[in-house]
């Protein structure tokens, strides 16, 4: 590894003039920061995948509706919908009252931007007025929050980044167009880490956001707003995004449910890009039942929940390499323990190989450095003063990796896809801890794993980024508590466009072991 560093030691400066980085009197930054990625540099080295596999992203996948419809009993947001079409008139008042427990709960840092309290009471009034005009409204007055790296009509989009606060938003995205037309209404945008490019939600500018499950530990990030809300009872649902876990940490660490669907099955767009190969956007719930609501919904699929049926004859692949070794002691009796649950329900434990996953970190560095730093160029170059210390130097590292090497991390990608393919012909889900460790403290900058220390963002995203470099649909619900007291997660993947199925699994799941709020 010394030798590679040499080599950045003599580059660096020169590659910033060649690209017309006006700011390169920052040598010694950029190289404390290439030294901590130095392990997966080293390792990207000396990968060659074969140059026929070719350029590949993973597609967008058709992806059919499943699950079952919602019963006239269910809980949580659909009992909160059912309950505001019965009286539409004070289809308002969950939402004011989410808004209310936000302001309470100002310390928690959850949220950029609230709303008014006029425009809830206007929100709802429209609402009532398309359900009386034959809308079926299946989230007639159900609080919602958005990360706040997405339009939201009414609501600066400020990405988390700092300078001067935009204008309003004049439409929403996509996603958040389907959730308010389904009757949902926004409470508030949510504080994020910087650009998403960070897993802590240390944000310099708002605000760190904190953790509700124990103050003075990290709520994961990037999605670190949204989970804080979920897990405070603010909301039960609210958007987040993922590139290389920023759903599933986050959901994780404050003991909630996060869920990545498969590439694009929901729409990407008004959302600001950070690895454009690697987003995704989906839910972060209170249930499993009121995530596959919530997917539903933002995926354009009929209004659907999550089916409950027992296990028997499914086939759970546990991986023998990589996601389960090294794994804090307390991680490891929670996750076994919840694959026990699963065995005695009827499902078969198969014990599979996935040769190649340890080369996943390398890939999504390489990967997602090349693209952000392309994507904020301007901001970059330009304004450089309004970006956050770490998110700054992370997205200057960016200019200094060859095109070679982006290219050879897309071949990389397509032999990691085939080789998920080929194992996922041989098992219905993967089912892996979503953190090798609990939450660690705020501020960490490693965590110690098997009596060695190790950066903390290997640490923490190590288990989730290969199903973003893959597209594959992947899961966290909280599966037991740590020896700190803090939540662990277990995750549910599978290939991709089997979002359903993950769904399905992870709702049985969380009966059986009964964390449904």
């Amino acid at each position: 590894m010394d030798d590679l560093f040499e080599l950045f030691e003599l580059a660096v400066d020169g590659i910033a003039r060649l690209g017309r980085y006006p700011h390169v009197d920052r040598h010694q930054a950029w190289l404390d920061r290439l030294r901590v990625n130095l392990p997966e540099l080293s390792v990207f080295e000396r990968l060659r995948p074969e140059p026929e596999l070719g350029y590949l992203s993973p597609p967008p996948a058709g992806i059919g509706a499943g699950g079952v419809p919602l019963a006239d009993d269910a809980g949580g947001a659909a009992a909160i919908a059912r309950e505001c079409r019965a009286a539409p008139e004070r289809a308002a008042a969950p939402s004011q009252a989410a808004l209310a427990a936000a302001r309470q709960h100002r310390q928690l840092n959850a949220f950029i931007t609230l709303a008014d309290p006029a425009d809830l009471d206007s929100a709802a009034a429209a609402a009532a007025r398309r359900l009386s005009d034959g809308a079926s409204m299946p989230l007639m007055g159900v609080p919602v929050a958005v990360k706040d790296l997405m339009q939201v009509a009414g609501f600066p989009q400020t990405n988390g980044t700092g300078g001067p606060k935009p204008a309003p938003a004049t439409q929403d995205a996509p996603a958040v167009a389907r959730l308010r037309d389904a009757g949902a209404l926004v409470i508030g945008t949510a504080n994020l880490h910087e650009f998403a490019y960070g897993i802590t939600s240390e944000n310099p500018h708002h605000g760190w956001v904190v953790n509700p499950r124990r103050p003075g530990h990290t709520p994961g990030g990037s999605s670190g707003g949204s989970a804080a809300a979920v897990a405070a009872g603010i909301v039960r649902m609210a958007i987040g995004t993922d590139t290389a876990g920023s759903i599933r940490l986050p959901a994780s660490c404050c003991g909630v449910v996060g869920f990545k669907p498969t590439f694009d099955a929901v729409p990407r767009d008004g959302a600001q890009s950070l690895g454009t190969s690697l987003d995704h956007v989906g839910p972060i719930a209170a249930s499993v039942a009121d995530a596959a609501l919530m997917y539903s919904v933002m995926a354009g699929q009929p209004t659907r929940t999550a089916s409950r049926a027992p296990l028997a004859g499914l086939r759970v692949g546990v991986p023998n390499n990589y996601f389960y070794e090294p794994l804090a002691d307390d991680v490891a009796r929670a996750v076994r323990a919840a694959l026990e649950r699963m065995r005695d329900d009827g499902a078969k434990l198969v014990p599979i190989d996935l040769p190649g996953v340890e080369h996943s970190a390398a890939l999504q560095f390489v990967t997602l450095c090349s693209e952000a730093t392309d994507l904020h160029w301007k901001r970059l170059a330009e304004r450089p003063e309004t970006l956050g210390a770490d998110v700054r130097v992370r997205l200057e590292i960016g200019q200094f990796l060859p095109a070679t090497w982006y290219v050879r991390a897309q071949r990389g990608r397509a032999v990691l896809a085939a080789m998920f393919a080929a194992a996922t012909r041989e098992v219905d889900v993967l089912v892996t801890p979503t953190l090798r460790i609990e939450p660690p403290r705020s501020g960490a900058g490693a965590a110690r794993i098997g009596g060695r220390d190790v950066p903390l963002h290997t640490a923490v995203t190590a288990l989730t980024m290969p199903f973003n470099l893959t597209g594959m649909p992947a899961l966290t619900l909280p599966c037991g508590v740590g020896d700190n007291g803090l939540p662990i997660g277990v995750q549910i993947a599978a290939r991709r466009g089997d979002d359903w199925r993950v769904l399905n699994v992870a709702a049985r799941l969380e009966d059986l072991l009964d964390t449904t709020p």
